[in-house]
């Protein structure tokens, strides 16, 4: 199958001093070019997650490196048979990945950037633990072989979780995340806590697969497009996650089709059919259910401002 699409993560710290107005432009540029996404902007920098053509996608990357605040950006590519997402959200916010750790600026202090290869090298150490900086339903789907993970339903209750670490602090960390961000501040805040040898897995899972063929992560990597998982190892490939409903084998990642529980956990192809998209008997039942379409990814709904309107010419993205 020809892929003419692609799907590009990636986020960049840099100082953005009117977030309000960037994210307009920024919006009004994505429409023009047909790229569609999640991005989030905030006054420490932008972070997205979007797709497009290849042509567009090539275009997006340049103009974002044109502008002297993202020039040092880094895009993981994916090449997709179509779009990732069927909507465009471009949003402001406090942080570019909620964490409660604003005092905190990676371009000032964070953990040693690997690349994945001198990742690849240090991962099996005596003297090294692999940390796993995300949430629980994505390290449930797939982690690193090894690595320590943390029972955490969202990455602001990582600084509180650090204080389990302790008996660590003479132990070199890795850190690692999905594409690199949660790293950037969750490395400073291990060294802010007292840990001498703090490191990151620059790029994240993405890159590591993509460059290093993924070896050793074993299962599916949770991402936040229409595919929900991806598959990032071709070395040595291993599924360790259960279905939710029956517990047999499966990776296949889905949102629970209750928006109320909106669960995110492994179902079988079968379950997910028989379960109408729902995690439990109750959410199957429940009377806001959302349709299943067999994907088990739902939209989320637009963000309720319109950057066409008041628009009397065309913008470019750094303007």
């Amino acid at each position: 199958m020809v892929k003419n699409y692609q799907i590009l993560l990636y986020y960049c710290y840099s100082q953005i001093e009117n977030p309000e107005d960037f994210r307009e432009k920024h919006h009004l540029f994505c429409i023009e070019n047909n790229i569609l996404g999640r991005i989030i902007i905030a006054s420490e920098g932008l972070n997205g997650t979007v797709s497009g053509t290849k042509e567009a996608c090539a275009k997006y990357m340049q103009a974002l490196r044109d502008d002297p605040r993202f020039a040092k950006i880094d895009f993981k590519i994916e090449e997709s048979e179509g779009h990732a997402f069927q909507k465009l959200h471009v949003r402001v916010k406090s942080e570019i990945v909620h964490s409660g750790l604003e005092h905190i600026n990676p371009n000032q202090k964070t953990g040693i950037h690997l690349e994945p290869a001198a990742f690849k090298a240090m991962k099996d150490q005596e003297d090294v633990v692999i940390l796993d900086v995300r949430s629980n339903y994505e390290h449930s789907l797939g982690h690193f072989k090894n690595a320590l993970t943390l029972d955490i339903e969202n990455f602001r209750d990582f600084p509180e979780k650090v204080k389990e670490l302790e008996h660590l602090k003479d132990k070199k960390i890795l850190t690692y995340c999905t594409g690199g961000i949660k790293c950037e501040k969750a490395s400073a805040f291990l060294l802010e806590q007292g840990f001498e040898q703090v490191y990151q897995l620059h790029g994240g899972i993405i890159k590591y697969g993509i460059e290093a063929g993924g070896e050793d992560f074993e299962g599916k990597c949770y991402v936040f497009d229409g595919r929900v998982s991806t598959q990032v190892n071709t070395v040595n490939p291993k599924v360790i996650s259960k279905c939710y409903v029956c517990g047999t084998t499966s990776d296949r990642m889905v949102n629970c089709a209750n928006p109320s529980c909106n669960n995110h956990v492994p179902i079988c192809e079968k379950c997910g059919w028989e379960m109408e998209g729902a995690c439990t008997d109750a959410c199957k039942t429940h009377p806001e259910k959302r349709p299943y379409d067999g994907s088990g990814y739902y939209q989320t709904k637009m963000n309720g401002y319109n950057p066409l309107i008041g628009a009397i010419r065309k913008t470019t993205i750094t303007e």
